[in-house]
């Protein structure tokens, strides 16, 4: 039986497109030829492991002076990356808490750039249990993460109920014996919890 619900956030919540963003700003080429360049994926990984927010991306811009303004963007625009909200998500999340239904957060996400999500995001602050990565020095997908969250909340195996869009961070949940699903979309993750009996097809809208 589920006795909580893990939903990651990027994607699932809020969507989280850099490339999009960036495409918005500058030709799609340059883009192409900055993120080929430049690991700001991997930059952004050091941030969700603990490192500070601004200090780490202003770091990595002054290595690649041709695109250091660029760069930087990742730190200045931030929410304009982090954007916008998943209505259907957030409504699902709301109506599992609104049946009793204890509902965690397990992100990759920064210490800083969390906490600057939050202002423009209050419903961050409402999991029963928040695991953001950055607090924890580890993320997804790699075991001891989702060893934590056994840990922390005494839950495990089939207990847990987890959505995250990432195939590989889904995969590590499910040797785990966790639950498990992909998330392509809320329509698919609300039937997924109706199914579980969590939901009522009138509460999953």
């Amino acid at each position: 039986m589920v006795e909580a619900v893990i939903f990651d956030i990027g994607n699932v919540l809020i969507e989280w497109q850099p490339e999009r963003y960036y495409d918005q700003i500058m030709p799609r080429a340059e883009r192409e030829a900055m993120f080929a360049e430049v690991d700001l994926h991997g930059m952004n990984d050091i941030i969700d492991r603990g490192g500070p927010f601004r200090e780490t991306i202003y770091d990595w811009a002054e290595r690649y002076p041709r695109w250091r303004d660029k760069i930087r963007l990742w730190h200045d625009d931030w929410i304009q990356m982090a954007a916008p909200v998943i209505p259907r998500s957030l409504r699902l999340m709301q109506a599992l808490q609104a049946r009793g239904v204890p509902v965690f957060s397990l992100t990759n996400f920064g210490i800083g750039s969390f906490d600057y999500a939050c202002t423009h995001y209050p419903f961050l602050r409402d999991f029963d249990r928040p695991f953001i990565s950055g607090h924890m020095g580890v993320i997804k997908p790699e075991a001891r993460i989702y060893e934590m969250v056994e840990q922390a909340s005494g839950l495990a195996g089939a207990q847990l109920l987890f959505t995250d869009d990432r195939a590989d961070n889904i995969a590590a949940a499910h040797l785990r014996g966790w639950k498990t699903h992909l998330f392509e979309g809320p329509a698919g993750w609300a039937a997924r919890l109706v199914a579980e009996g969590l939901l009522s097809d009138a509460e999953a809208q």
